[in-house]
């Protein structure tokens, strides 16, 4: 496999050894409600992730199996969706990931990262190409089952309230409220799942973030202040690991657009 591009900034700040990690879990994690993992095989993939070496995260997840394909699945989402740089390689890591996550999920059907995840890589894979021509695909239910399925089996998961919220706001921007709502798109649906999900996770910058962009897409000029706001939020968090960077560090880029 080629080699990943590095995480571009200083991640001395997101090493944790076991106990750091197993302390910290709770709030690393607020966004997938993924539990703490028995095994130490794939708690090491998870600080491999934690602090940016997505690559290594991705071999080491695989090697473990198990809960290990969620820490590679998540590796491969998260470095494909910010650091790749070839379109085509992202494309490719996208329906990679898919597929991984869908054969887990019928593998392990309680596992709501498996059905998250799956959602993750389908959603960012159908932005890629066109939600329009993602829709004619059918994608659009499959994303969609997938994370009301992952929010049923985990309740507190904020990170699949956030995708469910966009999925709603991106199929109404891309094809209006009259076509969206023959995929399931409803505009006050959308709103509510980014509400319950900063609710849930507080600190999230990825969820201020898609917030913003939602409120643009459902509500236009008129949410522009609010949306301005949250992305200013969302610039002033905390990042406790590699991808809360990430998210932080894009929401300043905004800012500065």
């Amino acid at each position: 496999m080629a080699k990943w591009t590095a995480f571009p900034y200083d991640s001395a700040d997101y090493a944790y050894d076991t106990a750091a990690l197993k302390k910290k879990w709770a709030r690393l994690h607020a966004g997938d409600a993924e539990p703490l993992p028995k095994g130490d095989l794939v708690l090491a993939a998870w600080a491999l992730y934690h602090a940016g070496e997505f690559q290594k995260a991705y071999d080491a997840g695989l090697k473990a199996g198990g809960a290990g394909v969620t820490v590679a699945n998540k590796a491969q989402c998260i470095y494909a969706n910010y650091l790749e740089k070839s379109e085509k390689n992202k494309l490719a890591m996208f329906q990679e990931a898919a597929a991984r996550a869908e054969a887990q999920a019928e593998e392990d059907p309680k596992n709501a990262n498996a059905h998250y995840l799956m959602a993750y890589a389908l959603g960012r894979y159908s932005q890629s190409i066109s939600v329009a021509k993602a829709l004619a695909q059918g994608l659009g239910s499959k994303v969609k089952t997938a994370l009301e399925t992952a929010i049923k089996l985990a309740p507190k998961h904020a990170d699949a309230h956030i995708a469910l919220g966009s999925f709603h706001a991106e199929v109404i921007d891309k094809v209006g409220k009259l076509l969206g709502r023959t995929q399931g798109a409803d505009a006050a649906t959308g709103l509510k799942m980014y509400q319950a999900a900063l609710k849930l996770n507080p600190t999230s910058a990825i969820a201020m973030i898609e917030y913003a962009n939602g409120l643009v897409m459902l509500e236009g000029d008129k949410k522009m202040k609010e949306a301005e706001k949250l992305y200013a939020d969302a610039a002033t968090c905390e990042p406790l690991d590699a991808m809360e960077r990430l998210d932080v560090e894009m929401a300043k880029e905004e800012l500065e657009d």
